[in-house]
C-alpha cells in the first residue's frame, strides 16, 4: 500500500505492485494519475504490505518516491513485467497505450 500526500495534508492510499532487486524497489504509474500529481508536489510516502484488495497487513514505513528515467526506467519496466506478466506485462501497457498515457516509473527509497 502506497500512501501519497495531497496538498491539504491528507494521505491517499493506493495499492501498487512493487518489485525489488539489489536493495532497490520500483513501481509504475501513468502521467494522468492522481498519484503522479501528488508525488510531483510531495515525494514523501508511507508504504506498507497489503493484500490484493488493499488491506494493510504489516507495519508502515516512511520513505520517498523518486521518478526514474533512462536505463533505470528500462530496468524497472523489465522487472515489473517479469514479476507480473499478465497484469503489468500485457493488460496495463495495453490500457496505457489505448488511453495515450505515458508510463512512468518511480524508485522507492526508505528513510
Amino acid at each position: 500500500m502506497l500512501e501519497t500526500r495531497k496538498r491539504d495534508g491528507t494521505w491517499v492510499a493506493t495499492p501498487v505492485n512493487l518489485v525489488g532487486e539489489h536493495g532497490r524497489a520500483f513501481f509504475r504509474t501513468y502521467d494522468a494519475s492522481g498519484k503522479h500529481k501528488r508525488l510531483r508536489n510531495f515525494p514523501h510516502v508511507r508504504i506498507a504490505p497489503c493484500t490484493l484488495l488493499g488491506k494493510v497487513k504489516g507495519p508502515v514505513e516512511h520513505g520517498r518516491a523518486l521518478r526514474v528515467a533512462g536505463a533505470d526506467a528500462d530496468r524497472a519496466a523489465a522487472m515489473v513485467e517479469a514479476r507480473f506478466p499478465v497484469l503489468q506485462g500485457r493488460l496495463v501497457p495495453f490500457y496505457h497505450r489505448r488511453k495515450k498515457w505515458t508510463t512512468l516509473y518511480y524508485e522507492l527509497i526508505l528513510d
